[in-house]
C-alpha cells in the first residue's frame, strides 16, 4: 500500500489541476478583455510587479543585498525604458532589467567596471 501512495497522490494532483483548468476554460469564454473586471486584474498585476521591483531595489535580501545599488537602479531604468518603448511589453521590460543587471554584476565581479 505504501508503494502505491505516490501514484495516488499524483492522480489526485492531476485531477485537481484539471478541474481548475477546465473551469478556467469555461469562464474565459465569458470574460470581456476590455471590461472593468479584467482591467482591475491587470492593474493589480502591474501594482504587484511594481511593488516587487521597488522592494528588490530599496530593500534587497540575501545575496542581492551584496550587490551595488547603482547596478540595481541602472537595470531598473533600462527595463522601464524598454517597457515603454515596446508599448508596455512587461516581458521585454523585465527581461531587459534582468539581463542588464546580470551584465553589470558580471562586469563588476570580473573587474571590468
Amino acid at each position: 500500500m505504501i508503494e502505491q501512495t505516490p501514484w495516488f497522490v499524483l492522480i489526485l494532483c492531476i485531477a485537481a489541476t484539471f478541474v481548475w483548468r477546465a473551469l478556467g476554460v469555461g469562464v474565459a469564454a465569458r470574460i470581456d478583455p476590455n471590461g472593468a473586471l479584467f482591467q482591475w486584474f491587470s492593474c493589480v498585476a502591474y501594482a504587484m510587479l511594481a511593488g516587487l521591483i521597488t522592494r528588490i531595489l530599496v530593500f534587497p535580501v540575501g545575496t542581492l543585498e551584496q550587490t551595488e545599488t547603482i547596478d540595481r537602479t541602472i537595470a531598473m531604468i533600462a527595463g522601464f525604458i524598454l517597457f515603454f518603448l515596446l508599448r508596455r511589453n512587461i516581458f521585454a521590460g523585465t527581461g531587459t532589467a534582468f539581463l542588464v543587471f546580470m551584465a553589470l554584476s558580471y562586469m563588476r565581479h570580473t573587474g571590468i567596471i
